[in-house]
């Protein structure tokens, strides 16, 4: 792994994106196969230099006022901070406009926006990787959300769990075990199945013994789970990791990644074959994200 991790340190040319993988996920990569499903996540080609795709595939930068982006009814999505703890070389977001878009630098415009719309019951906490923060000021976002009976469900979208297990630590525990009126719900990101091992699940079993729903969203990646075999295996593995597959979304066709891109028609097919060999709770949604539609497109 050492040979590896220096190899990537002394890598330049990261296309304007910065390289960024915990160690410990690093060293399961596999150096000596060019089509590891990891290391063509996670680490930069040359087909990121290519000028194709949007810098905002899904028009979010004009519609984010202080960290707070509302797209469908119910629920409001805030950007909590621009850091993760890994670089998804494929991320929609890679162009996004963080600076000045934290909500821990606009708590009071967020509790007057949910004051003034009573109707949002559930708020999203995104990124970024909302995990990413210390657990003083998640503990700041719960205080201020805390003031409001309209919210009932608190979500988390997040790489952590499975990407920096050891996050999920006894103090984190004690955090969500101080906020038990709301519905806790955690959305992983996990594309393939060898992004799952013994680490990531005893982490998984930490959360749902606080009594968090688990739910997983994946994106359809060229040459990394674009078969009908790397889909099924997934949501079996998801499933024995105690997540269910929730979303499989098509790629949004952000600029730098366009070689990530699956045809629809392919993603259909995928997702009609996995029906013959997958329960229904195993197969997940396939979805695309259209800017200015009510809700999610199923495919």
């Amino acid at each position: 792994m050492s040979e590896l991790k220096e190899k990537w340190q002394q890598k330049t040319e990261d296309y304007g994106f910065k390289v960024k993988i915990p160690s410990d996920l690093l060293s399961t990569f596999d150096e000596h196969n060019p089509n590891d499903p990891l290391t063509k996540q996670f680490i930069p080609s040359i087909d990121e230099s290519k000028g194709d795709g949007l810098i905002d595939p899904l028009q979010e930068h004009d519609i984010i006022h202080g960290g707070i982006i509302q797209k469908y009814k119910h629920r409001v999505l805030i950007t909590t901070t621009g850091a993760c703890a890994i670089h998804c070389r494929y991320c929609f977001r890679r162009h996004f406009p963080y600076e000045g878009n934290s909500i821990l630098k606009h708590l009071d415009q967020l509790i007057q926006y949910l004051s003034d719309h009573p109707d949002i019951n559930e708020v999203i906490l995104s990124g970024g990787d909302p995990l990413m923060l210390k657990n003083h000021h998640l503990k700041k976002i719960f205080d201020a959300l805390q003031s409001l009976k309209t919210i009932n469900i608190v979500r988390f979208h997040t790489r952590i769990p499975t990407v920096l297990p050891k996050r999920i630590d006894y103090a984190f525990k004690q955090l969500i075990k101080e906020y038990n009126q709301w519905h806790w719900v955690i959305v992983t990101h996990v594309n393939h199945a060898n992004e799952l091992n013994d680490q990531n699940k005893l982490a998984i079993d930490t959360l749902k013994s606080l009594g968090i729903t688990m739910l997983n969203q994946s994106v359809l990646l060229k040459d990394i789970n674009d078969t009908v075999d790397t889909l099924q295996t997934l949501s079996l593995k998801l499933f024995n990791h105690g997540i269910l597959p929730y979303y499989l979304h098509q790629f949004d066709p952000v600029k730098g990644a366009m070689h990530f891109e699956v045809p629809m028609s392919k993603g259909r097919h995928l997702i009609k074959e996995l029906q013959t060999v997958l329960p229904g709770y195993l197969v997940p949604k396939y979805v695309q994200e259209q800017p200015g539609q009510p809700n999610k497109t199923i495919l």
